[in-house]
């Protein structure tokens, strides 16, 4: 019995990691993460960096 529940921890160990994996890839698919919002955020980014100020605004 007790091989049994040493069988078992890889086995659960296997089905935990089988739905992390389809969780990880559901988040990638849904475009929260990647290229694009990256891109998008840093576009963001340097259009901030770009904008002119004058001195009084420093203030």
């Amino acid at each position: 019995m007790a091989s049994l529940a040493w069988l078992l921890i890889p086995l659960l160990a296997a089905v935990g990691a089988g739905l992390w994996a389809l969780l990880a890839h559901r988040n990638r698919e849904s475009g929260k993460t990647g290229d694009i919002s990256e891109l998008n955020g840093y576009a963001a980014f340097r259009k901030a960096m770009e904008k002119t100020h004058s001195p009084t605004d420093a203030v």
